[in-house]
């Protein structure tokens, strides 16, 4: 069975939207308190949203089949591999507006809310113009294509704030306080209410999210057009992103190889979507998990390597 034409019903996406309210509350209320995440701690709950996204997989495969779970696992491999560059750019946001370590936990939180539901919007977006517009899968296939070439030759975008648009346009008409106020984002200064800087880099994250939002949807979407299937990939991947921020950000140069592997997968998930509107077809749904696999592996081992010779030499 093509896992695009496998009708989802009703309450299996009002089931998925109910657990994943649950999980988003269950971490509000065990971090309720501005505590700074261990390693220890962001490791155990990295390995609660892994195991999580896994066993939906397994629910995809027995309730859906084997191909559906296939497309399942591939786009939430990729999306979380994708989630790696999220990390590195919360890393440079965080440190831009020096946000100290207890309130970043929250900041991410909230981040995570908007990038859902960016998702959610451009999920229902892309498959709609696939569906309708027959060239719409050469314009997604180039602009994956260009965006791989992008990250493998000039790395990451640049995320100055004070050239972001929607932050410079926000600091316009928000009354701002250039100030932290405790973990608040907005505090009363001299009688008038003002948006407090842990604010200003929320806006910042989601405004940056936005991008990575549209390159990842578009990504997933070269794997399958269920919706259902790209928007439960994509929301277990990211739920986890908190935690692999605290994982993750002190590691990164250790991960030097691995947008190598991000560029190419994109420019595969490019290349896949200009190939299902030509009499190529859909490439099979185990090449693509394949591949992802395969070229993560390799980036990973790469990397890992050339850090140990960095060290070695050093």
């Amino acid at each position: 069975m093509a896992e695009a034409t496998v009708a989802v019903p009703l309450w299996a996406w009002a089931a998925v939207g109910a657990v994943i309210a649950v999980m988003l509350g269950v971490d509000v209320l065990m971090h309720r308190d501005s505590h700074v995440i261990e390693l220890r701690e962001a490791l155990v709950w990295s390995g609660v949203w892994i195991a999580a996204g896994l066993l939906f997989g397994l629910v995809v495969w027995f309730g859906l089949g084997g191909d559906p779970a296939v497309a399942y696992y591939s786009g939430y491999l990729l999306e979380k591999a994708l989630s790696v560059d999220n990390v590195f750019v919360f890393a440079l946001l965080f440190g831009y507006f020096r946000v100290p370590p207890g309130y970043q936990h929250k900041v991410l939180f909230w981040g995570v809310v908007g990038a859902l539901a960016f998702r959610l919007f451009f999920i229902f977006a892309g498959a709609e113009l696939l569906d309708r517009l027959t060239w719409a899968g050469f314009v997604l296939g180039a602009f994956l294509i260009w965006t791989g070439w992008r990250l493998a030759v000039r790395g990451e975008p640049d995320v100055d704030p004070e050239r972001n648009p929607v932050v410079r346009l926000f600091r316009r008409v928000v009354p701002t306080d250039p100030r932290y106020h405790g973990d608040r984002f907005t505090a009363r200064v001299d009688g008038r209410r003002m948006a407090t800087v842990l604010l200003v880099t929320l806006v910042a994250i989601e405004a940056t999210d936005v991008v990575f939002a549209i390159d990842s949807v578009a990504a997933i979407l070269a794997i399958t057009t269920n919706t259902f299937l790209v928007w439960t990939a994509t929301a277990f991947a990211v739920l986890g992103l908190r935690s692999l921020y605290f994982c993750l950000a002190g590691l990164l140069r250790h991960f030097g190889y691995l947008r190598y592997g991000l560029a190419l997968l994109l420019a595969f998930a490019g290349l896949k979507l200009i190939l299902a509107e030509t009499p190529v077809g859909k490439l099979p749904v185990w090449l693509t998990l394949t591949v992802v696999v395969l070229t993560l592996a390799a980036s990973i081992v790469a990397s890992l390597i050339a850090a140990r010779r960095a060290r070695a030499t050093g």
